[in-house]
């Protein structure tokens, strides 16, 4: 199968999105398919074996995303990998132009990829759905910081603010003391055009992957600095993880319900990972769902997959039969068979 592998883009996770998109693309040729890795960046092939050598790559032109899925190698692919974190690639925009151009891709649509994105509105599909999360509010990035007496009817501190649409903890701060509210409001703004602050809840930090309609076992993570920010889930050594997690079996088998209900509440399809928090008392709190997972050396999914005996080759190969599954019925649907 021709496979096209989208990777790099332009979000501030470029680097990771590079990782990702050459561990795919090398299981990719060991399963036999012709692959490309293709930047979104710059709409330029990488060199096989080497994709992530680009995150240093100086882009001078952008293609426009409608552009990039014009170009012949798109364009005759039968499916495209979408290895892209945040912006374009996990926004819905590359999935609307996808789907205009009738191609297959892997991951979730148009709408549950802009729904996933934005986390103020999945927190809005959560609650509608009655799936417990963090309470929140979200501001303007151009508005004034918030005043800690907005944070009453979140518990006051501690809270977490972040971008309300970037992923890999870019511009999250957990703050704990009110002088350091305007500061971290405006390392988020920096990086979307509303900021989310939610009550912080302490205990355990846990995820659960999906893939097609199953939830596999929970990965609990243990970041060396307390906080599972951006360094803490790209270098190796800095967390340490247990999969499955060391749960009561009916304390698990919620958890991963819950998963499961918050990735089909967005409408989500292939794979994702949801990640929740697990407090003190345990009373799980779902935060977001990830729609384009990494598949880095240290990703969840992959973790969570092995766990379920599941090789990191088989799990793209799954991903991938997803895809052109899902391409398959949607295709049937529309002409009524």
């Amino acid at each position: 199968m021709k496979v096209i592998v989208l990777m790099g883009g332009t979000s501030a996770e470029r680097a990771v999105s590079l990782t990702t998109g050459t561990g795919i693309s090398a299981a990719l040729r060991r399963l036999g398919h012709e692959v490309i890795a293709l930047d979104s960046a710059t709409g330029r092939a990488l060199p096989p074996g080497n994709e992530a050598s680009a995150a240093s790559l100086e882009i001078e032109s952008l293609p426009s995303t409608s552009a990039l899925v014009q170009t012949p190698a798109i364009s005759q692919a039968e499916v495209v990998f979408v290895a892209l974190h945040g912006g374009a690639g996990e926004n819905g925009t590359l999935q609307a132009v996808l789907d205009l151009a009738h191609v297959p891709y892997t991951g979730s649509g148009m709408l549950a990829s802009a729904l996933a994105m934005d986390k103020a509105m999945s927190k809005r599909f959560f609650e509608h759905a009655g799936i417990p999360t963090p309470t929140w509010l979200q501001l303007p990035s151009d508005g004034s910081p918030p005043d800690p007496a907005d944070l009453e009817p979140l518990g006051g501190t501690p809270v977490v603010v972040k971008p309300n649409d970037q992923g890999s903890t870019v511009g999250l701060t957990v703050v704990t003391e009110p002088e350091q509210l305007t500061q971290a409001f405006e390392q988020a703004a920096r990086h979307s055009q509303s900021v989310l602050i939610e009550r912080y809840i302490p205990g355990r930090e846990l995820t659960v992957s999906v893939l097609g309609r199953e939830a596999l076992p929970i990965v609990e993570i243990f970041p060396e600095h307390g906080l599972y920010d951006y360094a803490c889930k790209y270098t190796s050594g800095m967390s340490r993880y247990e999969c499955p997690a060391a749960l009561d079996p009916d304390l698990a088998a919620r958890i991963r319900d819950l998963g499961l209900r918050a990735f089909e509440t967005l409408g989500c399809r292939g794979a994702a990972r949801v990640d929740f928090r697990l407090d003190p008392e345990n009373h799980p709190y779902c935060l977001e769902v990830n729609t384009v997972p990494g598949m880095t050396p240290t990703s969840l999914v992959p973790m969570a997959a092995k766990a379920a005996g599941i090789s990191y080759d088989e799990l793209v190969a799954r991903m991938l039969a997803l895809a052109t599954e899902g391409h398959r019925s949607k295709t049937a649907a529309a002409r009524g068979t």
